[in-house]
């Protein structure tokens, strides 16, 4: 039996695999790119961790960044478009768990094939935002936020790039600003709000509002806000299940 190929897309850090059970799209949170999964495993029991890479950054970094969550799911679900025909689940954490949200909104009106689970994590629901600290923050704080980030995935902070992606992180924030849902859309797709009980930013008593976007389970794991950087098993062993589901 031939396996089928896909044509690479910008979309994806790495093309998938012919031969995988199943797929987790990864993607990031603000003012980051696909790099920030490097951590991770590619697969896991067949289920493979593609990491997504977003407009206006790192390989992407002279595409503009679209200006809405709205825009953004949209320009996503035909990038990843060719790549749905394995049983799927979508992966956000923090801004990207609205990005990931208003895409299956979107992938449902659409039609098209929707992912077996939707995760979030660190984040509240859509009709409970615009909520973070970042709103608040100008281009000196949020140049120091993002350092943090990067050094919480072991790495040293550069400061000409802290520079360049302070710009792609305020564009982000903005994006988050602009996104206000008084009444959500209710999903097609089950969802998992995992919180971190050590989170400051989003405490996990502050995401039950998913319930009211879809069929929800809640999972509380150890850890701060950005744990999910070093690819928890625990975390990982959720996330495989999702498309096996």
């Amino acid at each position: 039996m031939t396996l089928p190929t896909h044509t690479p897309t910008p979309w994806l850090h790495r093309p998938p695999s012919a031969d995988a059970s199943g797929r987790v799209f990864l993607v990031p949170h603000a003012g980051c790119g696909a790099n920030i999964f490097d951590g991770w495993p590619e697969r896991r029991a067949g289920v493979e961790f593609l990491p997504v890479e977003l407009p206006g950054r790192l390989t992407r970094y002279g595409d503009p960044m679209p200006d809405t969550f709205q825009e953004l799911a949209a320009a996503l679900i035909e990038g990843l478009r060719p790549f749905l025909d394995l049983p799927y689940a979508l992966f956000g954490h923090c801004w990207s768990g609205l990005a990931v949200y208003e895409a299956a909104v979107q992938l449902g009106r659409a039609g098209l094939p929707m992912p077996e689970r939707l995760f979030v994590s660190g984040q509240v629901a859509p009709q409970d935002g615009p909520v973070g600290r970042m709103l608040g923050m100008d281009d000196t704080e949020l140049a120091q936020e993002l350092s943090e980030t990067i050094r919480a995935a072991g790495n040293q902070p550069h400061p000409e790039l802290v520079a360049l992606y302070t710009k792609v992180l305020r564009t982000d924030v903005e994006v988050c600003r602009r996104y206000v849902v008084p009444e959500p859309a209710r999903l097609d797709c089950p969802v998992t709000a995992i919180g971190w009980a050590e989170d400051t930013d989003v405490p996990p008593e502050r995401m039950t509002g998913w319930a009211r976007c879809a069929d929800t389970a809640f999972e509380v794991f150890p850890g701060p806000h950005h744990r999910f950087l070093d690819a928890p098993a625990e975390l990982l062993a959720v996330l495989r299940a999702g498309p096996s589901s």
